[in-house]
């Protein structure tokens, strides 16, 4: 018996813009893939296709390596369903849906300070600090 799948709108391509401040967000949870993969699952499950759409910078070998990383870490769930269309969907756990508010709070500050940042990445570096200067 086939189980009825959850209809979701599939994933914006452009969800990501290239010159998103997302890049620029002065902390991590995880790799340089796990909060845009945390975002992509707010919504609800979605499998490894899925989730390539908006991700279209993320090689196939970094996208598994950063949902394990996520599951091992508690914020992700992988998911196997069996049957004639066997699929593998990733889901948020309530740990990681608990992290959703933190990105929120880190991207507004990040928007709040884009000019900052980007000012302070195109500034040539100055080298090390001299001692007593």
């Amino acid at each position: 018996m086939k189980m009825p799948q959850t209809e979701r709108a599939p994933l914006d391509p452009e969800m990501f813009d290239p010159v998103c401040p997302s890049t620029l967000v002065p902390f991590r949870v995880g790799d340089k893939w796990a909060a845009l993969i945390l975002r992509c699952l707010e919504d609800g499950p979605r499998r490894f296709s899925e989730l390539k759409v908006p991700l279209r910078g993320v090689t196939a070998k970094s996208l598994t390596q950063s949902l394990r990383r996520l599951e091992q870490s508690g914020f992700v769930a992988r998911q196997e369903h069996g049957g004639a269309e066997r699929r593998v969907e990733y889901a948020l756990t309530p740990l990681g849906r608990g992290l959703l508010g933190q990105l929120d709070a880190a991207c507004q500050w990040t928007q709040e300070h884009w000019d900052e940042l980007i000012d302070a990445q195109e500034a040539p570096l100055s080298g090390p600090a001299q001692p007593g200067h």
